[in-house]
């Protein structure tokens, strides 16, 4: 059997004749293109044709140094100055610094919470662990924003932190009824910061801000505020006595199942 060698374009389409006149067509076209189409130097022309006709299917004019040139207007040359930030308004950077105060300000209340039932003569070690991981989780909120604030280009001004209560027995609805109650509310509280932030990115077009918000915190803030609303229910059904105990045992051993 004989094999004869054919051009690439004759393999792919068998309707095409004349590959030699195909050819200098097209190079004849391209050039044409490129010294109509050529700017000066750092100019890159890419153009394409098909057929005979000269007729482009596709032009792009890409001139780096007269496009980059406006970039670098944005490149700040003072120091103090932060090199990343883009497209990243004062009011979002403002409004990120007021959430890391809430943050921390959640966090040192439920610290004040754990140092409380630690306590020996009230000993409900469930409430304490379970107010001292609240604590450092709102803590880590609070880092998690900062990190995000240095990763924009924004500078962390922390605020003052209010002194919280020291004392949280109740007359009427006992200790752990009263702190539980108070966590659902710092939690609802939460929340709501968070969607005004959430809003304050809309409002600039921020959509990293807002995607960052709506992934890394508001799924999470629903899941806290339903389980801490099942304690507020399950506390108001058992009262001040003997259930807070129980309910302060399983607290205490809540997770070590799934350990085992």
């Amino acid at each position: 059997m004989l094999l004869k060698a054919v051009p690439t374009f004759s393999s792919l389409n068998p309707q095409l004749e004349n590959q030699g006149a195909l050819f200098s067509s097209f190079s004849s076209s391209i050039n044409h293109q490129l010294s109509s189409l050529r700017n000066g130097p750092g100019s890159l022309v890419v153009c394409a044709a098909k057929g005979a006709n000269h007729k482009p299917l596709s032009g792009v004019v890409f001139q780096p140094f007269v496009e980059v040139k406006k970039e670098l207007d944005l490149v700040p040359s003072v120091p103090q100055l932060s090199l990343a930030r883009q497209k990243f308004t004062d009011d979002c950077e403002a409004s990120i610094n007021e959430q890391i105060n809430v943050e921390y300000n959640v966090s040192y209340v439920y610290h004040a919470m754990f140092a409380y039932f630690d306590r020996d003569n009230v000993a409900l070690k469930g409430l304490a662990k379970f107010f001292k991981e609240s604590s450092l989780e709102e803590r880590e909120h609070a880092e998690k924003f900062m990190e995000y604030q240095n990763k924009r280009g924004g500078k962390v001004k922390l605020q003052s932190i209010v002194m919280p209560l020291s004392e949280f027995d109740h007359a009427e609805k006992g200790d752990a009824l009263y702190a539980m109650e108070l966590a659902l509310s710092l939690e609802k509280l939460t929340s709501e910061k968070l969607f005004n932030l959430r809003n304050v990115a809309v409002r600039n077009h921020d959509v990293q801000l807002t995607d960052f918000i709506e992934g890394e915190f508001l799924a999470e803030q629903v899941e806290a505020i339903k389980k801490i609303s099942e304690y507020v229910a399950q506390l108001r059904r058992v009262g001040k006595g003997h259930g807070v105990w129980h309910f302060d045992q399983m607290l205490l051993h809540e997770g070590e199942e799934a350990i085992a």
